[in-house]
């Protein structure tokens, strides 16, 4: 790609400006499914990007495309956030960022959320290779065979991994998939 390279060699900032607005939204959405804070994914992709431009010299697109190698980047930002937060510290919810349809639908929203928290906390105590997996599955909706090129791992071995994540994360919250 002409951008990367005008990047590469030349340090060419208008270059380096267009890449980082191609893919800015499609990154900033792919932090904000995992984070579900506006102001924590536009930190979070702030900071791949960040990361993406210091790291874009080693860059080879004989082992991978851009696209890829970006996507690895984010998700390894986005494991060291999880990991970097306390199991125990709380998301505080701003209220005024929520739409309050009704008491009932609110709760329900609350439960969910607090359930999606607490198995991202869950998902935070595997190793690396399975969070990225469940992440690029799960929030990049990738297919398995998207994500075995991702991560250099067998296709069998991604869904194995994945099956295997799923299975532990249902039996871990077994009482809430069940309940009401």
């Amino acid at each position: 790609m002409r951008l990367i390279r005008l990047v590469q060699k030349r340090a060419d900032k208008t270059a380096a400006d267009m890449l980082i607005r191609k893919y800015y939204d499609e990154i900033y959405r792919y932090a904000y499914r995992q984070t579900a804070d506006k102001h924590t994914a536009m930190d979070l992709t702030q900071g791949i990007f960040i990361a993406m431009l210091k790291a874009i010299d080693r860059y080879d697109s004989k082992q991978a495309g851009f696209r890829t190698w970006l996507y690895r980047i984010a998700t390894n930002k986005i494991i060291d956030h999880h990991r970097s937060r306390s199991a125990i510290q709380s998301k505080i919810l701003n209220l005024d960022d929520v739409e309050i349809p009704d008491e009932t639908d609110f709760e329900r929203q609350m439960e969910n959320r607090d359930l999606a928290s607490r198995i991202q906390n869950h998902v935070g105590t595997f190793e690396a290779d399975a969070q990225r997996i469940f992440r690029l599955k799960v929030f990049g909706e990738y297919t398995f065979g998207d994500i075995a090129k991702m991560t250099e791992i067998p296709e069998p071995t991604v869904k194995t991994k994945y099956y295997r994540m799923m299975k532990l994360i249902r039996k871990e919250f077994e009482d809430e998939y069940f309940s009401g």
